[in-house]
């Protein structure tokens, strides 16, 4: 026998099947074009923006985040279960794709039949295996959503409009291929190529061939109707995701990673900074809201709202969705909350473990701009007195500006206007120029460079804050002023390097500054010890000791450094014992987005709770590589009651501790 089947078996393959079917297609069809035209309009509503470069880029991220479900992978559990689901039903509408096209076009002009033989074997059998698959994950998933009830969940009408209407369109498929296997191959070789279509046909059997038939061309049409209903509703429920998803992956910010869009400040013809109504914002920015799943993965991630803040990034998402939808000139901040823009600490877990690829942090900062900028408002009166102590002595510390060098003066170590023929220029940092804890980083360091042989510059009173944390809190004004007068020094020098010990001048400099025609190499301290050990220049004595590292937001997720600090580690004999949380999943310290100029009153204290998962290893020093970081890490060994448990250290300190013999210079 040919192992085959009759495709339109027992409903018939002439004008009375075909002309309803496809005009129901038809008409699905324009529902769902009338659907996603009416959306598009509410996208306009957004400011432009071109997201249309680098295309072939562009279209592997699409094909890697849809057909591989990369991103959605990443989170086990209900990531997986979506996973095989999404691969089960993709396979599934492939077979349905090969089956129309064998009967309606191959067959039906040129009398090519290619389900046959070997080939439909493996076909019916895949699609068997993928349908049950199917079935079983998206009952896992209903299991999840509806009994099991994960804290933060949001679960509307929409969810169970998809998953009844799935499980409906799976069930039904199996109960007509049985039907049809009762009537036509139940007791054939070719029934054992659908195991589960045989276990259905041998459940059916009762029926009878006359009832086989009656349910089997009901179904038929009943499968047929809400296979359309699904393609017609795609724009009008949560389905959307399918195609907005898909198309976020393709139209996502390819980089570099965080790095903010610029205000032309002296453009006299702009009225208003910032977004405080969703027509300020970018029409990324809406369609991000319909992008959306709602799968909370970036709510679990956010530092704020896990220790008990008024933010969680879905719901702010959501929140522009719905206005955007409902009443676009409604006020955005005050449909957030002003106590949720403040909480971010612009860490971007939240953005980082996105399936869709939305992107929650330049929303915020928006809302924070036209606060700052038109309202002259901040989360407290510490935020204002440290914007104004940096305009006055470029520094959020309030100390005068003439003593930032004054750290390197024992050290050997001139200021440029001294001496401009060095290798590198050490940009200090504010933190590490004036605070006394964090000087101990600033020396460490130089300490190696010159066992390195490393001739080591600095601005001295010449350096002034990068101007991060200012426009992270939405002071675009005086960040670039900052920004201006730095570059202007720095380039009058002639630099060819510039090394940081701290991640958020790394970040601004070597990103935000380049707006500014600012193209000097920029590098991380714990790159550039790296390398210096690496290459010979730097010995360093392994001397065991325990430990746990802290991947900075600023090192770590928004410029992907994890193995320099490791080798580091390793390389000073460190044990190290990572946390549970760690490199792109690591939790916040707390004081990123400019939060380190502003007391965190609210909820648990970020840093507390990472102190606590810092404990929790078992560890007796807690390795950063970042004055922020270390600066909480001090502070909140303090509130934990935990000083006597865990140093907090930079790694800098540790390979300091350790330096050996050097080699002599040639």
């Amino acid at each position: 026998m040919e192992f085959t089947r009759e495709i339109y078996w027992n409903v018939g393959h002439g004008f009375t099947t075909l002309a309803p079917m496809y005009g129901l297609l038809l008409v699905a069809l324009t529902v769902l074009v009338l659907g996603c035209l009416k959306r598009i309009k509410v996208y306009r509503l957004g400011q432009p923006l071109d997201r249309t470069d680098q295309r072939g880029l562009r279209m592997r991220n699409l094909l890697e985040s849809v057909l591989l479900q990369t991103k959605v992978f990443r989170v086990p559990g209900a990531g997986t279960a979506h996973a095989l689901f999404f691969w089960s039903f993709f396979i599934l509408m492939i077979g349905t794709s090969l089956i129309v096209a064998q009967a309606d076009f191959t067959d039906l002009f040129f009398g090519v039949k290619f389900l046959k033989g070997t080939f439909y074997k493996l076909f019916s059998v895949v699609l068997d295996l993928a349908g049950l698959i199917a079935i079983l994950m998206l009952g896992g998933l209903l299991v999840r959503r509806y009994l099991i009830r994960p804290e933060g969940l949001l679960t509307k009408s929409d969810d169970a409009v998809m998953h009844g209407l799935l499980l409906a369109i799976l069930v039904t498929g199996f109960l007509i291929e049985g039907a049809r296997m009762a009537v036509t191959e139940l007791n054939t070789p070719l029934a054992l190529w659908s195991p589960v279509g045989l276990v259905t046909a041998k459940m059916l059997t009762s029926l009878g061939e006359g009832g086989l038939r009656t349910l089997h061309a009901g179904l038929w049409w009943l499968h047929l109707l809400l296979a359309l209903a699904f393609i017609a509703i795609i724009p009008y429920t949560k389905f959307r995701h399918i195609l907005t998803s898909s198309a976020n992956a393709y139209l996502a910010d390819l980089g570099p990673t965080g790095k903010l869009t610029t205000i032309n400040l002296e453009d006299e013809t702009t009225e208003k900074f910032g977004a405080s109504e969703v027509t300020d914002l970018r029409w990324k920015d809406i369609f991000d809201a319909d992008a959306c799943t709602l799968c909370k993965r970036c709510q679990d991630r956010c530092p704020a709202y896990t220790t008990g803040k008024p933010l969680s990034p879905m719901q702010v998402i959501n929140q522009i969705g719905e206005i955007s939808f409902t009443n676009p000139a409604a006020n955005l901040i005050d449909t957030v909350g002003r106590e949720a823009i403040w909480a971010c600490t612009t860490c971007r877990a939240c953005q980082d473990i996105c399936p869709a690829s939305i992107e929650h942090v330049s929303k915020i900062i928006e809302m924070r701009r036209n606060l700052v900028l038109m309202e002259g408002e901040f989360p407290g009166e510490e935020v204002m007195t440290a914007m104004e102590q940096t305009e006055v002595n470029g520094n959020p510390l309030g100390m005068g500006y003439a003593a930032r060098g004054d750290w390197a003066e024992a050290l050997g170590i001139t200021a440029l206007a001294e001496d401009a023929e060095v290798e590198v220029l050490y940009f200090v940092g504010c933190y590490a120029s004036f605070d006394k804890r964090n000087i101990a980083v600033a020396k460490s360091f130089v300490k190696l460079c010159q066992a390195a042989g490393v001739k080591v510059g600095i601005l001295g009173k010449e350096e002034k804050c990068c101007g991060e944390p200012m426009r992270k809190m939405g002071n675009e004004y005086l960040y670039q002023t900052l920004a201006m007068e730095m570059i202007e020094t720095i380039k009058g020098y002639g630099v060819k390097k510039i090394v940081t010990t701290c991640p958020h001048c790394f970040n601004t400099l070597t990103k935000d500054y380049r707006d500014f025609d600012f193209a000097i190499e920029v590098v991380p301290h714990v790159v550039f010890l790296d390398e210096l050990i690496t290459t010979g220049r730097l010995r360093i004595k392994a001397e065991p000791f325990s430990c746990t590292y802290h991947d900075s937001c600023y090192l770590g997720r928004h410029n992907n450094l994890y193995e320099a600090p490791r080798n580091l580690i390793r390389t000073a004999g460190g044990n190290l014992t990572e946390m549970a949380q760690n490199r792109d999943q690591a939790f916040c310290c707390s004081a990123g987005g400019g939060r380190i100029m502003a007391e965190e009153n609210l909820g648990e204290r970020i840093n507390i709770k990472r102190v606590r998962m810092a404990v929790d290893t078992g560890a007796d020093q807690l390795l950063a590589n970042c004055p922020f970081c270390l600066t909480m890490f001090e502070d909140g060994v303090k509130g934990a009651d935990v000083e006597a448990q865990l140093r907090p250290k930079d790694l800098a300190e540790i390979l300091a501790e350790r330096l050996a013999e050097q080699p002599q210079s040639v």
